[in-house]
């Protein structure tokens, strides 16, 4: 009788372990049946190909450039049957076009590629491309705009035409030449440049076409990184490539005058600091005398603005702003000024009294103004200042920073800023306006609105003409397995509020709970959350909450949002923490306003700085997140560049506990979810020697984690044929294996 109690026992124990071992293994592992692991479905292979492969999301745009008159507009056009392009005049208030010249026009097979127009709009540089049997060959076409006559001329990369028409400036090898049309002559006007290491770039005319300012760039101290060049695997080459890392050295940066004959060459007295510094704006100063050079310091934290007299080579300083955090972001907002009033005053954009706003100062910087008063933002750099009718033209969202709106406010300062986008279209919109301020193509999008761009007459915002729809997109995003995306805000306490998207299943069930896969990027240069048409690979997210996902992105302090430079410098000398504790506050507030969250099945992924981000929240907070996604992280803040992390955290040496806390790898003993690292093996700058570090750290703390490189790709991982695509799929077959999916 005993024994008979004992087997039942045993019996009851073993079906018991089988339960629960299959119970464990579905929940973890998610395979079929069989034990193999989760295929993508074959309706989702074939979304994903009509997006990376198709390109049938893909947005259709309208390029144009603007005469300097304001008249018309012109852009290049493909020639049906022809594979050949033609550059077409429309008349802006007719909308007639007129083909200025064809490629059909050349006596060979040539199309052309891409185009130049002079200030007066008077001539226009072509720049043609033909096969032959010697290979790519590139030929310049001068276009006189009244006369039509075409010659050919000689110019290069970084093409300009002087002020006065006769002359087209060009770069080659690093050095700058001038080709003089009447003569067929090429003027040499520098010649010790020496690729990879020393050039000069950023050259600009002075208004009577005699002389040309520039920055020399010497970067030959800037030690060099060597990189795999594709070819005969069994005797690779290497290329060398200059890499700027924090704390070394960065280029040496100088500006010069040179005459258009290459006789003299005046360099400005500017000191160089000894740990170096970066030029901003070079530009004419209303006459052919005075230059005015901007200069931001190694660590953005100050911004100079200089006068000089390029004949006697006195240097005045007319504007000075320091802050002990940055003044001049990685995004570059706060750069550059505009001169009005016969450059008798100019306009600049900073952030010194806590907000994005519109400054004025008198030519000699002494007598100031702002004229955007207000608790709200400019978005992006100076827009457009019409100085005939004394008005500044920028974007701004003073109620909501997901949407971007076009206002004006009165160069004097006198009056409120008056909204110029109509109050019934929220959402996104982008103008590019006139020479003249008259007129403007104007691009509006929302998350549910697909682009449209249009002409409209400023200030009034009256619709002359349709030029570019995308209504087939919407009935496309339709046809994706996913709810429209919606937003939401998250309260996570301290008065911080952050904003949220959200993409829910078609076949979504609140009464159940979903896994949760967030989208993360988290650093300064950059906003996910925005009401637009597309942000933030909307079509692909729309794809994966299809498989049964809530799929969302939230913006953390520290992201470019409109909200104030107090929001964008909370994560002042360090980038990581903090994003990685909101991120995951903003994951729990959003389960405790909707009951359908799962939070025992969260993920995340992101790109460059989302994958950092994607590897702090795996390895900090385990408690939260699951799985993660890392594609071209940077885990080793202080082996990345100099340009973009000095900013935020200046140098290990200054904050070595900074980049200590910033850096994902040194956390990586908290790993205990499943994660996945990608990255390219043609990086030149989160290369893959960042990454690799950390592999060989999680190798030695014997963690176990998913690793795949994709050979000779950059940054992008898009080149290669069935790249892109490759990417995504194995990215929704990770996922679906490691993170279940649909409701419970």
């Amino acid at each position: 009788m005993k024994t008979k109690v004992i087997n039942l026992r045993i019996i009851v124990l073993l079906i018991l372990a089988v339960f629960w071992t299959g119970m464990a293994h579905s929940q973890t592992a998610e395979t079929t049946q069989s034990g193999e692991p989760l295929a993508v479905p074959a309706e989702t292979l074939d979304r994903l190909k009509a997006i990376f492969e198709g390109n049938e999301f893909a947005v259709r745009s309208f390029n144009a450039d603007w005469l300097p008159d304001g008249s018309g507009y012109i852009r290049l056009e493909r020639v049906p049957g022809t594979g050949r392009n033609a550059l077409m005049f429309y008349d802006v208030t007719s909308g007639e076009p007129a083909e200025l010249v064809s490629s059909q026009q050349f006596d060979y097979q040539a199309s052309i590629e891409s185009y130049v127009v002079s200030q007066d709009g008077k001539w226009i540089l072509l720049r043609a491309e033909s096969q032959t049997e010697e290979g790519r060959k590139t030929d310049y076409w001068m276009l006189d705009k009244k006369s039509s006559k075409l010659q050919n001329v000689k110019a290069g990369a970084n093409s300009s035409i002087s002020p006065d028409g006769q002359k087209i400036l060009f770069s080659d090898r690093g050095n700058l030449h001038i080709y003089d049309i009447k003569s067929a002559k090429t003027i040499p006007l520098t010649a010790d440049a020496v690729p990879g290491e020393q050039s000069y770039g950023s050259p600009t005319w002075s208004p009577d076409s005699k002389r040309l300012a520039f920055v020399h760039s010497d970067v030959s101290r800037i030690m060099t990184r060597s990189a795999l060049i594709p070819g005969d695997p069994s005797y690779p080459e290497v290329s060398e490539t200059r890499f700027a890392r924090v704390g070394g050295v960065i280029a040496t940066l100088k500006v010069g005058v040179v005459d258009t004959e290459g006789k003299a060459i005046t360099w400005l007295p500017i000191p160089v600091p000894e740990e170096g510094h970066y030029i901003g704006q070079v530009a004419w100063s209303g006459n052919s005398d005075e230059l005015l050079v901007e200069r931001h310091s190694r660590g953005r934290d100050k911004r100079e603005l200089f006068l000089a007299d390029v004949n006697n080579g006195s240097i005045t300083m007319i504007y000075e702003e320091s802050d002990p955090y940055w003044v001049i972001s990685s995004f570059g907002f706060n750069t550059g000024v505009e001169w009005f009033d016969n450059y008798e005053k100019f306009l600049l954009v900073s952030e010194k009294e806590g907000w994005r706003q519109g400054y004025v100062y008198t030519r000699d910087g002494k007598k100031e103004k702002k004229i955007t008063p207000g608790s709200y933002d400019i978005i992006n750099r100076i827009h457009k200042v019409d100085k005939e009718n004394g008005y500044y033209y920028f974007n701004a969202s003073p109620d909501n920073a997901i949407q971007q709106y076009l206002y004006r406010v009165k160069l004097d300062g006198n009056g409120k800023a008056e909204r110029i986008t109509p109050l019934d279209q929220p959402g996104t919109h982008s103008y590019d306006i006139s020479p003249d301020a008259k007129w403007a193509f104007h691009t509006y999008s929302s998350a549910s609105k697909p682009p449209v761009t249009e002409l409209v007459t400023l200030p009034e915002h009256k619709v002359v003409r349709v030029l570019a729809d995308n209504k087939e997109l919407l009935d496309k995003m339709g046809s994706l397995p996913a709810q429209p995306k919606e937003f939401l805000q998250l309260d996570i306490g301290n008065g911080v509020v952050m904003d949220c998207w959200l993409i829910k299943p078609k076949n979504f069930d609140p009464s159940k709970k979903y896994p949760v896969f967030a989208y993360v990027y988290g650093e300064p240069h950059g906003q996910t959350v925005m009401d637009s048409w597309g942000h933030a690979s909307a079509d692909f997210h729309s794809v994966i909450a299809g498989l049964g996902y809530l799929v969302i992105s939230i913006d953390n302090r520290g992201t470019r949002c409109p909200k104030g430079a107090a929001w964008r410098r909370a994560i002042d000398g360090k980038l990581g923490p903090l994003s990685t504790e909101e991120q995951a506050a903003g994951i729990q507030e959003l389960a405790r306003m909707r009951p359908y969250v799962d939070l025992s099945r969260v993920g995340t992924w992101g790109w460059s700085g989302g994958g950092s981000n994607t590897l702090n929240a795996m390895f900090r907070r385990p408690d939260v997140f699951k799985l993660g996604i890392a594609v071209a992280p940077k885990p080793q803040a202080h082996l990345y560049n100099a340009w973009f992390q000095e900013i935020y955290m200046k140098t290990p040496e200054i904050n070595p506990e900074g980049y200590r806390q910033s850096s994902p790898i040194n956390f990586a003993e908290g790993l205990e979810g499943n994660l996945l690292i990608v990255h390219g093996s043609g990086e030149t700058n989160t290369h893959i020697q960042i990454t690799e570090g950390l592999v060989d750290r999680l190798i030695a703390l014997g963690k176990q984690f998913d690793y795949f490189v994709y050979p000779n790709r950059d940054h992008g991982i898009r080149k290669g044929e069935g790249t892109s695509l490759h990417l995504r799929v194995t990215m929704a077959r990770y996922l679906l294996n490691h993170l279940p999916a649909g409701p419970r």
